[in-house]
């Protein structure tokens, strides 16, 4: 009896993480830039969930819940290379220049790039196959839309 007590103020087992398809990828991208610094605010949670809606045309609702198992998949995640080249296998070249741009903005949105968002960039970059001009062509219109 006692031991079902027990049992019953346990956690359930958690469910099992989905196989990262180019959206959950990208997202768990997101959330490793946002998460670098330590410091997760409610500003770059939102603005995931807006990156997420407009890419994916999610209600808000939609892309809060897939952002919750992208911070999972961040979470349990394989390397940032690994979410890159999923992206650079499973999409054209005009939506990896999105997720390009989308990380983009995650990381000039506090107004400060730091260290650790500009090396996840820069291994996302690399393994989705795009260049160098194209991280600073990316950097250059986030950095532009946070100005205005």
């Amino acid at each position: 009896m006692l031991k079902k007590f027990f049992q019953a103020f346990r956690p359930e087992k958690p469910s099992a993480l989905p196989d990262p398809d180019a959206e959950l990828a990208l997202g768990a991208l997101l959330v490793r830039v946002a998460q670098s610094d330590r410091d997760y605010q409610v500003e770059e949670i939102s603005l995931i969930d807006r990156i997420l809606a407009r890419l994916y045309q999610h209600n808000a609702i939609e892309a809060a819940k897939v952002r919750a198992t992208c911070e999972r998949l961040h979470a349990a995640a394989p390397e940032t290379d690994t979410f890159g080249k999923l992206i650079r296998e499973t999409t054209g070249l005009e939506e990896r220049l999105a997720a390009l741009d989308a990380l983009w903005e995650v990381v000039v949105a506090d107004g400060e790039e730091k260290e650790g968002e500009l090396r996840i960039v820069e291994d996302a970059r690399k393994a989705m196959g795009l260049s160098y001009a194209d991280s600073q062509t990316a950097r250059t219109r986030a950095v532009a839309k946070y100005q205005n």
